[in-house]
C-alpha cells in the first residue's frame, strides 16, 4: 500500500468515534479468538483435521468469545489507546487471556463425557496462541499508527513529506531522545528525520526508524534529510558538553533547542517534550559558580523576607532562590501589577508542587512611599530586605534623569529609612559595577544609593531625613551593598537586545568591536546577593 493510502487509512481510523473503535476491536478479537482456537486444534491434530474442529466442537467456538470478551472488557483492554499501547495493556492481555483459558478449561472438563472429546493440550495451545495473536496484533497496530514499519525511515503518522512540517534532528539517541521522538510523532508540527549521537557504536544504525549519524557527519545528515532544527535530548549533559555541541552546530544554519534538564523532569515541573530554546547560561563560557549553602540560609531560613522590585528579572530570581531556603514569609513588593502577578503565580505553583511551608504575600506599592514601607515592615516584622527595585536601563535613565534619581536614590533612601525605623536586621542593596567612577546617570544614582547606606551604617543613632521631630533612632540594621556587572538574560543586559535583533534578522549592534564583556547568570547574581547579605559586616560594598 502506498504512503498516501496508509496515511488516509490511519487518518480514517483515528477519526472514528470511541464507540466505533471499540466495536471494531471487539469484532476483531472475536475473530482472533476463533482463529487461535482453530489453530490450537490444528497444532494438536494436524493439518488433515483442519475442518473437523469447527464441525465437531461448534459449542466450544461459541463459548470461547462469550467467556473471553467480558473478561477483556473487565480488564480494560478496550480502554487502552492503540497508539499508546504499552506494558500495562500487555499485562492486561496476559491476565485476561489466562483467566479466560482457565474458565474454558473448566467448561471442557465438565463436557469431558461428550461424544466429541476436546484434547486437553488444545486449551494450553489456545492460551499461548491467543496471547501471541491478540497481543501481537496490538503491537503491530501501534507501530502502524506510529508509522515506523510501513512508511519508511523518516515518515511520521498522518503527515506527507511536503506538508510544511519542520524537519528536526534529535541530538542524543538515548532514553530521552527516544521519548522525545515518540512525543514528536504524536504531533503535526515537527517531523523527526535523524538522530545525532556521539556513541560510535550507534553510528549508521537505525533506531525507531531514524538513522543515527555521527556529529562529524553533520553536513551529510543535512544534505540527506534537509533538517532545519536540532533538538538537544541530553538532559544530563554538563554545561561544558553543551557548549561543545553548540560550538559544533554554530557554523550551520540550524535553530537549536533543548529538552529540559533531568532535575526539572524529576520534579515534574516539565515533560520531556517541553522543548525550549537553549539556556542562555550554556553560552556563558564557564560552569556556574556553586553557592555556599550555609551563607544562603543565614538571613532567610525561618525569617520574614521582603524583596523590592520582585517583578524584575533579578528580583524575581531572588524570590525563586529564597523560597527554596525555608523562609517563614516572603513579601513581594513591586509597582508593576502584571509583573508582580506573574512571579506570584509562578511561586504559588512551586509552593503547591513542592509542598513548601512559606507564606507568600504580594504588595503593590512604590519604594518612594516611606510610610507604606514602614507599615508593611512593622506589620509583618521583616527580618531581611533585598532592595532590587531600580531603573537600570542606562539610555532610559539618561532620557529621564529626574525619575531615575527619584526612583533609584530617593527610593533607596525611603526603603533604608523604613528598615532602620522598624528594626530590620539585614538590608541588602543590589548595586552595579557602573557605580565605580560612574560615567552615566544610572551609575551615578547607584553610587549615591551606596553612599546613603554607608552614611546610615556609620551612625549608631541617626536622625532620619524628613523627620520633623528630629528623633535619633537606634540603628539595628546591617546595611550591605552588592555590585555585579552584566547578568545574562536580565532585563537590563544586552542579551535580550541581541536576541531580538537576531530574531528580526540583524544586524547586531555593539558598543565597540573590541569590547570585552564578562557575564554571570541570573541565578548566580541572585545567590551572590543572598551570600553577600550574610557575609557583610555593615557598610560593606
Amino acid at each position: 500500500m502506498s504512503n498516501a493510502k496508509n496515511d488516509r487509512l490511519r487518518q480514517f481510523l483515528v477519526t472514528l468515534s470511541r464507540r466505533q473503535k471499540r466495536l471494531i476491536q471487539v469484532c476483531t478479537d472475536i475473530v482472533l479468538i476463533w482463529f487461535a482456537l482453530w489453530l490450537s486444534f490444528i497444532v494438536r491434530l494436524g493439518v488433515e483435521e483442519m475442518y473437523n474442529p469447527i464441525v465437531e466442537h461448534t459449542w466450544l467456538f461459541m463459548a470461547a468469545p462469550c467467556v473471553a470478551i467480558p473478561l477483556f472488557i473487565r480488564f480494560g483492554m478496550y480502554r487502552a489507546v492503540m497508539r499508546y499501547f504499552g506494558n500495562d495493556a500487555l499485562v492486561a492481555i496476559i491476565k485476561a487471556v489466562t483467566l479466560s483459558s482457565l474458565i474454558l478449561a473448566v467448561v471442557v472438563y465438565w463436557y469431558s463425557n461428550h461424544e466429541a472429546v476436546v484434547p486437553r493440550s488444545t486449551i494450553f495451545n489456545y492460551w499461548w496462541l491467543s496471547m501471541v495473536i491478540i497481543g501481537g496484533l496490538r503491537l503491530i497496530m501501534r507501530q502502524y499508527f506510529l508509522g515506523d514499519w510501513f512508511t519508511g525511515a523518516h515518515q511520521i503518522p498522518f503527515a506527507n513529506r511536503d506538508d510544511g512540517q519542520i524537519k528536526v534532528a534529535i541530538y542524543g539517541a538515548g532514553t530521552a531522545g527516544n521519548q522525545l521522538l515518540a512525543a514528536l510523532r504524536m504531533g503535526r508540527v515537527m517531523r523527526p528525520v535523524a538522530f545525532l549521537d556521539d556513541d560510535g557504536d550507534l553510528a549508521n544504525r537505525v533506531i525507531s526508524g531514524l538513522q543515527v549519524y555521527k556529529p562529524k557527519h553533520l553536513q551529510q545528515m543535512l544534505k540527506e534529510t534537509g533538517a532545519q532544527e536540532v533538538l538537544l535530548a541530553l538532559p544530563s549533559a554538563t554545561r561544558a558538553r553543551r557548549r561543545e555541541i553548540l560550538a559544533l552546530l554554530e557554523p550551520y544554519p540550524l535553530h537549536v533547542r533543548s529538552v529540559p534538564a533531568f532535575a526539572d523532569l524529576a520534579t515534574g515541573r516539565v515533560k520531556v517534550d517541553d522543548i525550549q530554546d537553549v539556556d542562555i547560561a550554556d553560552l556563558l563560557g564557564r560552569d556556574p559558580v556553586p553557592a555556599q549553602e550555609g551563607l544562603l540560609e543565614r538571613c532567610i531560613h525561618k525569617q520574614v523576607v521582603l524583596v523590592t522590585g520582585a517583578g524584575g528579572s533579578i528580583g524575581a530570581e531572588l524570590c525563586r532562590q529564597i523560597i527554596g531556603l525555608g523562609p517563614k514569609t516572603l513579601l513581594l513588593l513591586d509597582h508593576a501589577e502584571f509583573n508582580l502577578y506573574s512571579i506570584l503565580s509562578e511561586l504559588e505553583q512551586r509552593v503547591a508542587r513542592e509542598s513548601l511551608s512559606v507564606q507568600l504575600l504580594p504588595i503593590l506599592g512604590s519604594v518612594r512611599n516611606q510610610q507604606h514601607l514602614v507599615d508593611v515592615m512593622s506589620t509583618w516584622r521583616v527580618d531581611t530586605v533585598y532592595h532590587a527595585a531600580a531603573y537600570k536601563h542606562v539610555p532610559m535613565v539618561e532620557h529621564n534623569i529626574a525619575e531615575g534619581i527619584l526612583n533609584n536614590v530617593y527610593g533607596t533612601l525611603c526603603t533604608a529609612q523604613a528598615a532602620l525605623q522598624t528594626g530590620v536586621a539585614n538590608f541588602v542593596l543590589i548595586s552595579t559595577d557602573k557605580a565605580v567612577r560612574p560615567t552615566n546617570v544610572m551609575g551615578s544614582t547607584k553610587r549615591l544609593s551606596e553612599l546613603i547606606l554607608q552614611a546610615l551604617s556609620r551612625e549608631a543613632a541617626p536622625v532620619l531625613y524628613g523627620d520633623c521631630n528630629k528623633i535619633a533612632r537606634v540603628n539595628k540594621t546591617r546595611f550591605t551593598m552588592v555590585r555585579f556587572g552584566n547578568v545574562l538574560g536580565s532585563s537590563g543586559s544586552v542579551i535580550p537586545l541581541f536576541h531580538q535583533q537576531i530574531k528580526t534578522g540583524g544586524p547586531l549592534t555593539v558598543t565597540h568591536p573590541k569590547i570585552t564583556r564578562y557575564f554571570m547568570t541570573i541565578p548566580e547574581a541572585a545567590q551572590l546577593v543572598v551570600q553577600a547579605g550574610a557575609m557583610g559586616q555593615g557598610g560593606d560594598v
